[in-house]
C-alpha cells in the first residue's frame, strides 16, 4: 500500500508510520520537516506548509492508496489539504479531537447511552471512561477502575457525599 501521511513525525501520526512501515507500506511523508526530521529514514520525505497552496503542489500528479491527515487543527487548512489531494487518493482519512466540535465556548461532555440513560462519559472521580469501564447492577453504575459508584436515575454519587462528584444522567424516554 502506498501511504501519504500529513505530518507523521510525532502523536498519533508517528505510530500510524512505524506500523505501517513494519508492515512493508510505501510510505511518504508531507511536513515541514521541522519536528524529528531524522525519523523514518525508509520513508519518502517532502518537505512543505499545508497552509501554503505552493508547497502542495508538491503533491500534484502522485497518487496515493490512502491519505492520512493527524496534524489539522485549522477546518479550513483540512479542507484545502482534503481537495488537494482528492483526486490522488481514494481514501482520505481526517483524525481530529477536540475540532470535531463546533463550539468550545462550554465544556465538551460526551454522554453515552447506558439502559435508559444517557450518562456522561468521563467518572466525575479521576475521569475514567464508564463507557468502558463502567457496569451496572440494580440501578447502581460501578466505575470499575476506582470502584466509585453512582445511582442513575439521580446521578448520586454513593462513594462520595460531595455534589462535586455527582454524575450528571437523562432519562430517556423512548
Amino acid at each position: 500500500m502506498r501511504l501519504l501521511v500529513l505530518g507523521g513525525t510525532k502523536f498519533l501520526g508517528r505510530a500510524a508510520v512505524e506500523s505501517a512501515l513494519a508492515r512493508g507500506h510505501e510510505v511518504t511523508l508531507f511536513n515541514r520537516g521541522e519536528t524529528n526530521p531524522a525519523l523514518f529514514p525508509e520513508a519518502e520525505k517532502l518537505h512543505g506548509d499545508r497552509t501554503d497552496p505552493g508547497s502542495r503542489r508538491l503533491l500534484e500528479g502522485r497518487e496515493w492508496d490512502a491519505v492520512l491527515d493527524p496534524s489539522g487543527y485549522i477546518p479550513s487548512v483540512v479542507r484545502a489539504s482534503a481537495e488537494a489531494l482528492a483526486d490522488a487518493t481514494g481514501h482520505y482519512l481526517f483524525v481530529s479531537s477536540v475540532s470535531v466540535y463546533a463550539s468550545l465556548a462550554e465544556p465538551v461532555d460526551e454522554m453515552f447511552r447506558c439502559g435508559d440513560y444517557l450518562v456522561q462519559k468521563r467518572c466525575p472521580h479521576l475521569r475514567a471512561d464508564l463507557e468502558r469501564f463502567g457496569s451496572v447492577t440494580d440501578g447502581v453504575l460501578e466505575c470499575k477502575v476506582h470502584h466509585w459508584r453512582f445511582e442513575l436515575a439521580t446521578g448520586r454519587c454513593l462513594t462520595s457525599d460531595d455534589d462535586e462528584h455527582r454524575l450528571r444522567t437523562e432519562r430517556i424516554s423512548d
